[in-house]
């Protein structure tokens, strides 16, 4: 039964992890990177469609990526979608491929940036407390239920709050690596 628990709170607690890498991987870096379209959907015939599924991305190099799409009609919409986008950037074409160039981020950018990083780390390690919060609510229902005894559910707090500190702790690690990334020059 605790074990049951234990299991079900380390998935969900995996998927806070999954969901943070993610949210940083579309954070722009001053490196060009096909991550930051990830929320990017431009109309595609009357349908908002991500980007990745209606172009090729590449980056040639590390301030430029190249947007090809399949269907050279959609340039407009795409030029349309990341200029309304809050990456800030300007995309030009030549009628076969849009090109994002990637300029330099500036102090303010980067120290905003790493203030958003952090913003979505502690959101990150709200849903990590939560998971132990349902954890501990769960063990405390089979113990007054006398599914389980007192001592396995001392046993099984002790174990959920040991894991939530190994995941805040890596929630931690992913917050200062992007932070470091972000603001190195």
């Amino acid at each position: 039964m605790v074990r049951q628990i234990l299991e079900t709170a380390r998935k969900r607690m995996e998927k806070c992890i999954e969901g943070m890498q993610h949210g940083l991987g579309a954070i722009r870096t001053g490196r060009a990177s096909i991550s930051i379209l990830d929320h990017v959907q431009a109309n595609y015939y009357g349908t908002l469609t991500p980007l990745n599924q209606m172009a090729s991305l590449s980056t040639p190099d590390p301030s430029l990526i190249v947007i090809q799409p399949w269907d050279p009609s959609t340039i407009p919409s795409i030029e349309k979608a990341i200029l309304s986008s809050d990456l800030g950037l300007n995309p030009t074409n030549d009628g076969k491929v849009v090109r994002l160039p990637i300029p330099p981020l500036t102090e303010e950018r980067r120290k905003q940036l790493a203030k958003h990083v952090g913003h979505l780390a502690e959101q990150h390690r709200i849903s990590v407390r939560q998971v132990r919060h349902d954890a501990n609510d769960e063990l405390k229902v089979r113990t007054k239920e006398k599914k389980i005894s007192e001592d396995e559910e001392k046993d099984g707090l002790k174990r959920i709050q040991d894991l939530t500190d190994d995941f805040i702790g890596r929630v931690d690690a992913l917050q200062k690596k992007k932070e470091a990334e972000i603001l190195e020059i």
